[in-house]
Order: structure tokens, then sequence, then C-alpha cells
């Protein structure tokens, strides 16, 4: 294999995550024991809100009104899509029966948790995709009760965009909190929310390392930790478009790495010295950000062929795998490991970020290796039957004995010997 690199990144230090993990602990077992005051204090100290928590109807009304009709529309048309697509992901799992022999019948049921958590993020940006890509998935899932939150922002708490895309989506109850409060106030069961079986949505550091630490109480769709994008090209691939695309991933924070891979030096060389420039050209905040990004943990790296190209992606398995390349067949065929795939200049990781259809939480820092995305399946239980005749189960309660005490499990044995006729 023949890989150049052109510009590589920094390696991240492990150190600061041992302290969030230490914090977190103490902020979880403080609320279960403090209860719902110990959550509003934490709310009051780091979301610096002081007013309700849960939003009321009244409010949903008012926020709705004051949105212009083409936000509203905008916001509608992408959960269409997300709910459409959700909805074809439901269909597609089907349960199911098979007669192992005559009189013995086992099956499977897809069968929905009973309640849901959903965080939206919003620090620096106000997520209203995220909103619809969680709830919307949690409700097309079947989900009973499906509760959102979102860290407050401005004199309402969250926006009137974020309050109208959790009440379109679905969500049963809407709470004005961030962070790990946020998470353990959903997870404990609090401010009129049961305590849910599923939280989902993407965070922040804290919030990832509270679902990571609650995992097994509860289900989550997975730790997340910062974006990552992956972008493939070749010769036929426009350098501006995809130093944008570049950049474009970047905005989102100064730890989210961005890589392109190609096996045209020609084009490497262009997005590397087109790159700094576009970042100049966006708002302050955003460039801050984004000059972060490309500076620490961007990379470009130059392969000799298509087959480099494909491996080195398998390797870094990225969230979002971008192919601007010819022959678009061959790399959906041929890639394997991503959150999601991109395929031609005509898509964009924000198609997928905003309103497309598929699910933008995603795994990241290499995850997608062994894993894929939300999607309705983190909502539902896989579960099994089975029912038998006496005379079916005849064989099935032989073997089990057998196979019970070759193991040494003689209270086992004897359940299956009880269920043996008599002996003549």
């Amino acid at each position: 294999m023949t890989v150049r690199y052109l510009k590589t990144a920094m390696p991240r230090s492990p150190r600061l995550q041992i302290d969030l993990r230490d914090k977190v602990t103490e902020i979880l077992l403080d609320i279960e024991q403090g209860g719902e005051s110990a959550a509003l204090r934490y709310a009051r100290q780091f979301d610096k809100w002081d007013g309700a928590i849960v939003v009321g109807p009244d409010e949903i009304e008012a926020a709705t009104a004051r949105l212009s009709p083409a936000v509203r529309e905008d916001i509608e048309f992408a959960h269409a899509n997300i709910r459409r697509f959700a909805e074809a992901q439901r269909a597609t799992l089907t349960d199911m029966e098979v007669e192992m022999a005559p009189g013995f019948h086992a099956g499977q049921k897809s069968i929905p948790v009973l309640g849901a958590g959903c965080y939206a993020p919003g620090g620096r940006f106000s997520h209203v995709a995220s909103a619809l890509m969680t709830i919307t998935t949690a409700k097309a899932a079947g989900v009973d009760f499906v509760a959102a939150s979102s860290p407050p922002r401005g004199e309402t708490g969250i926006s009137d965009e974020m309050a109208y895309a959790m009440h379109l989506a679905g969500a049963d109850r809407i709470l004005r909190m961030g962070g790990v409060q946020a998470i353990a106030s959903m997870a404990f069961g609090f401010f009129g929310v049961p305590a849910v079986d599923v939280l989902a949505g993407p965070g922040n550091s804290w919030v990832a390392e509270a679902k990571r630490q609650l995992f097994g109480r509860v289900g989550i769709d997975m730790v997340a930790g910062p974006t990552d994008s992956l972008i493939l090209a070749d010769q036929s691939a426009q350098a501006e478009t995809v130093a944008w695309d570049m950049v474009g991933q970047m905005e989102h924070g100064a730890d989210s790495p961005v890589w392109l891979v190609t096996d045209d030096a020609g084009l490497a060389q262009a997005v590397l010295e087109m790159i700094p420039g576009l970042i100049e050209t966006l708002p302050e905040s955003n460039a801050g950000s984004a000059q972060a990004a490309w500076a620490s943990l961007s990379e470009i790296v130059v392969c000799s062929t298509r087959e480099e190209m494909a491996a080195m992606a398998d390797r870094y398995a990225p969230e979002h795998l971008h192919v601007q390349a010819e022959d678009l067949d061959w790399w959906l065929g041929r890639l394997r490991s991503y959150g999601s795939l991109f395929l031609g200049a005509e898509t964009t990781v924000a198609f997928g970020d905003k309103a497309s259809g598929p699910n933008h939480v995603l795994p990241t820092s290499g995850a997608a290796r062994y894993t894929g995305g939300l999607s309705v399946h983190k909502f539902l239980k896989t579960v099994t039957w089975q029912r038998s005749t006496a005379e079916a189960a005849r064989r099935v309660a032989e073997v089990t004995a057998r196979i019970s005490r070759l193991e040494g499990m003689e209270a086992h044995a004897r359940t299956a010997d009880i269920r043996l006729p008599p002996r003549a």
C-alpha cells in the first residue's frame, strides 16, 4: 500500500476523560439521592434557568404562532422525510413463526419499549434536527411515552423552533433542561416523566458520559463522541466542493475530525490550499471552531488506488462517509464501515444532518466498525417465544436432560425429565 499524508492530525490526550467521568458520577449520585430538587439545583447552576422546567401546551401553541409559515414548512418537510424513512425501517421488521418439528413452534416478535428519553443539544447551536431525528424515530417504532429535553436558551427557555419541532415529532413531555441533569431526570423519572427505558440523542461530553454510566440501568442508542467525517474523492471531484464539504463538518467544533482520502495528488493539494481561505469567510464563531478542527484534527491522504482508499475508509470507520468519485455502485458494494454513506457530489453530509430522512444520530470514533446509527431498532426489543404439544416436546426433553447432566446441572435435567411420559 502506497499512502502519503499531506496533512496529519495531532493525537488527542485521554487524561481529561478521567476527571469528567468522576464528576459525572458525583452528579448522577447526587440527583438520584436528592430527586427533583437536586436536578433543579443543577439546572439553576449549569443551565442558568430559573423558570419552569416543563413546557406547557399553551407555551407550545404560542411558540408555534410566533413562527413564520416558511419556518414551519421547513420543519414539517424534514419531519415528514424522517418519519417516512423510520416507518419504512419499521416495516422491514416482521414477526415470524417457524415449526421446529411437528407440534413444536417457535417465533419472534418486535416489541417497542414503553418509554424513551430524547435529548437535543442546545449549546452553541440549537439542534432542531436532532429533536426530529430522535423523537420521530421513537414514535415510528411505537414507543408509548416519549420525553424530550433540550438546554434552555433565551427568555422562553428553548427556542420556538425547538418547541414546535419536539411537539410535531410527537413528544409527550418537553423539558427545558440540559446536561447530566436532563439525562438523569429522564432516566430516574422526574418532572412528570415516567422513568424511561431508552435514552437517545447526541450531546456534549457530559451528556455522553452520563448515558455511558447509566447504560445497563437503561438502554442507550450509543455513546457518541465528537462528530467525524471522511471524504473519498477521485479526479472527477471538484476541489471547491470537497473543500466546502470538509469545512462544513469542521464547523461542529474543535474536536471534530474531518479527513480527505484521494488518489489524485493535484486535488489533494488544491483542497489543502483552499480550506484556510474558505474558513476565513465564515462568521467569527463558526470560523474559530473550523480553524481549530482544521489545525489539529484534519487529515489529507493520497493513495495509489481506489482499493487503498476503500481500505483506509474501512479502517477509519467514519461517522459520515461521502464518496465523490466515479462508479458509485462499486463504492456502495465495497465499503464496509461507516455510520451513513453519501454517494455522489449531488449529496452532502448536511442533507443527512438536517432533512433528507435517514437518521443523523450515528456512531463516532470508529464505532461504525461494529454498530449502526439510531433507528427504530434501538427502541424495539426482539424477543422470542415457543410452545409445544406433549408429544413434540419428547425429543427436546430427552436431549435437554442429557446435555444438562453433561454440564452437571441436575435440576435443569429434572425439569426436562418431568415432561417425559412415564416409562412402561
